[in-house]
């Protein structure tokens, strides 16, 4: 096994990725219905409409089944930087650093992606996103705290980089609100907060 507090060697999101973390019963990570139903909820509540979606990392689109559950008429955009996942999958190719759009998104999915990025590649991304959120950002990272304490760990890629929350929460509350959950809001947003509802 990778030592998870080494720099990780770069990670080939090839069918044999694929097919481990998200197809064999006996390793793929869980369903992300209920948290799919989480957020939707929330962002009902915070009555921030969900008519464009931008999935940055999708993979092999789980998050799209969810948000045509919830949404059936949202215009929904996958981007994968792997060329496998395009080509299986129909997925415009890019990369959370970098992809570029005329449109603003009502909310933008960033899901287990940052943590295959280095430090620089990070902060490109956590700007990037910034440009790209019009109002949600819904973001999941596994810090070295999750891999310490919450997460399973033999289902859980340890080819990654493993930063401190606090690492990542100093860059994040430059360009969004936090609220839980792993639901950002744009600075800019004019979603309604009372002040115990976010965290700065």
């Amino acid at each position: 096994m990778t030592d998870p507090f080494q720099a990780p060697r770069r990670v080939s999101f090839n069918r044999a990725y694929y097919r481990r973390f998200y197809q064999d019963p006996r390793t793929r990570v869980d369903g992300i219905g209920p948290l799919a139903d989480f957020l939707f909820a929330y962002l009902e509540y915070l009555e921030i409409p969900v008519a464009k979606v931008l999935d940055l990392g999708c993979g092999i689109g789980l998050w799209r089944q969810e948000i045509l559950r919830h949404h059936p008429s949202a215009l929904y955009i996958g981007v994968e930087k792997s060329a496998h996942a395009c080509k299986e999958y129909g997925w415009k190719r890019g990369s959370v650093t970098t992809y570029r759009s005329a449109k603003e998104f009502d909310l933008v999915i960033c899901h287990d992606v940052i943590q295959y990025l280095d430090d620089t590649e990070t902060e490109a991304a956590i700007d990037n996103l910034s440009t790209l959120a019009r109002s949600a950002l819904f973001l999941k990272i596994l810090t070295a705290e999750d891999w310490e304490s919450n997460c399973d760990q033999e289902r859980t890629d340890c080819n990654v980089y493993l930063r401190s929350a606090a690492w990542y929460r100093k860059r994040l509350k430059r360009r969004f609100r936090a609220c839980g959950g792993g639901v950002y809001l744009a600075r800019s947003s004019p979603a309604v907060l009372f002040e115990l509802e976010h965290f700065g």
